[in-house]
């Protein structure tokens, strides 16, 4: 018998049964949190965990239904990009590295993630954003933009920057990255 292509040879690994989807979101969230305690903060129980799940979710206008799913099971791209932002709002890392968040999102969800990345900026975390396209950065404003060519930072300026290089294109740095 397999379930989601999984071999039925329980108990899994964690890794399975991430890979094979089968364990609900919330509860793949749990896992990742006990992974972070060592910053040394007391271990929440699971009703006080289920309850800071279910607020973050509803600050990011995500389903209740959408945590009792497999994760990212039968979840559009929206749905899965604000799983993500979930993840990331439980786990409040000092670093994150958000590459091409604005990939296959509309614009309701484009505006609904970055208003989850909006609510987690702070002076003690650093985000990365990757992205091509200006769209995304009309709702996340960049403190400082770099422009990579060939793996080597070319250009570096505020916002500014993100504007020229939409009107003008990337063009102009490729070769930059030569010399």
């Amino acid at each position: 018998m397999n379930i989601n292509n999984a071999p039925w040879s329980p108990p899994y690994t964690i890794e399975e049964r991430i890979k094979y989807a089968l364990i609900p979101a919330g509860l793949y969230i749990r896992h990742r949190v006990r992974k972070e305690l060592r910053r040394g903060e007391p271990e929440l129980s699971t009703p006080e965990f289920m309850k800071k799940v279910r607020e973050t979710a509803g600050k990011l206008s995500i389903d209740p239904e959408m945590l009792r799913r497999a994760v990212n099971v039968g979840f559009s791209g929206g749905e899965k990009k604000r799983n993500e932002i979930l993840q990331m709002s439980m786990l409040e890392p000092r670093l994150a590295v958000l590459d091409e968040t604005d990939s296959g999102l509309d614009i309701d969800a484009l505006r609904i993630v970055s208003e989850g990345v909006n609510r987690l900026r702070s002076p003690e975390r650093s985000m990365i954003v990757i992205t091509h396209y200006q769209r995304l950065l009309d709702y996340i404003v960049p403190d400082v933009v770099h422009v990579l060519s060939k793996g080597r930072v070319v250009k570096t300026g505020g916002k500014d920057l993100a504007l020229e290089l939409e009107a003008r294109g990337y063009a102009q740095y490729q070769d930059e990255a030569v010399a």
